[in-house]
């Protein structure tokens, strides 16, 4: 039997490269091949559905039968959590959509103080302060600042961070992993930017238009992949064991948060490195323009979610 650490340590390695690479080559789709945004979303959406079914038919998770009316919600969020966010990538730096996302946290916290009447510690208050002026500095020094960026930057963090809450209280009220919301979601985004895509995109221009192949099958599978491999850990033990799973959910995303908010606070570190990886990823491959003040938004950022984590490692463990 493999030691469980290891299997642990496999999962979050591949996670993180799953996550980079998403990242980027989603990147790369938006500046070299331009396909429409919305209509790769739907593509995502379909892909993940079709892997996750592959799963609940290998035994991986049993369907749970819940009313659809009750997974409506959670499919709107979900569209505009990624669609925000795969927008806010589209027309930001790599850099800036990376320190973007991390403003979920202070904005989930903010929705549980006022919607769910939830107390933080005064630490963790303290902590979202050099994250909030990381995040400002990036913005205000990034050479290719745009209002539209910015504007879709905010809507992805307001969106994701109501469907991470969202996502947790429904995964306590109705009993469900992941994996088995996920099941209901993707079908359901699905069909919703079906919907849409033809009063916001150029349906005409994008059929016609002749695709590589790469340009559909590789962000796809990318897609998947980053859901297999996200959210690999669970605490069996609350104090001491580690135990490993598969899942498709993830918490911003990469890109995803939706949550998953305890296992981003207890690997913080692997966050770090593909943080910073993936804004490297976005320096060297994109030629995206760096401003030496954008490095201290950025290491002022992580010092933020450092502290946070510190902060909030110990109530979680002890």
């Amino acid at each position: 039997m493999p030691d469980k650490g290891i299997i642990t340590s496999v999962y979050l390695v591949l996670n993180t490269i799953s996550s980079i690479v998403l990242v980027l080559l989603n990147k790369w789709v938006y500046v070299y091949v331009g396909f429409p945004n919305i209509t790769l979303t739907f593509l995502h959406f379909v892909t993940t559905f079709l892997g996750l079914y592959f799963c609940q038919k290998c035994n991986v998770f049993q369907v749970k039968i819940v009313p659809i009316r009750d997974m409506v919600p959670l499919a709107f969020t979900f569209c505009g959590f990624v669609v925000f966010t795969n927008l806010s990538l589209e027309t930001n730096t790599v850099g800036t959509y990376q320190v973007a996302k991390v403003m979920t946290t202070p904005c989930v916290i903010l929705l549980q103080m006022l919607f769910y009447g939830k107390k933080f510690a005064i630490g963790v208050k303290l902590t979202l302060i050099p994250i909030t002026v990381g995040v400002i500095l990036n913005f205000y020094y990034d050479i290719q600042f745009s209002i539209l960026g910015t504007l879709y930057a905010t809507l992805g963090v307001l969106v994701t961070s109501l469907y991470q809450v969202w996502v947790s209280q429904k995964q306590h009220d109705l009993q469900m992993n992941s994996m088995q919301l996920l099941y209901y979601q993707a079908p359901l985004s699905a069909a919703i930017l079906l919907f849409l895509i033809p009063f916001l995109e150029p349906v005409q221009s994008t059929i016609h238009h002749v695709w590589s192949i790469h340009s559909i099958v590789q962000p796809c599978g990318g897609f998947v992949c980053d859901r297999l491999l996200c959210q690999p850990v669970h605490l069996l033990d609350h104090r001491k064991h580690l135990s490993t799973h598969v899942s498709f959910m993830t918490t911003h995303i990469a890109m995803f948060w939706g949550g998953t908010l305890d296992l981003v606070v207890r690997y913080n570190m692997v966050g770090h490195m593909k943080f910073c990886l993936t804004v490297l990823g976005g320096v060297l491959l994109f030629h995206d323009p760096f401003h030496v003040n954008q490095v201290v938004g950025i290491v002022c950022t992580i010092v933020g979610v450092t502290m946070y984590a510190h902060v909030k490692v110990p109530r979680k463990l002890t």
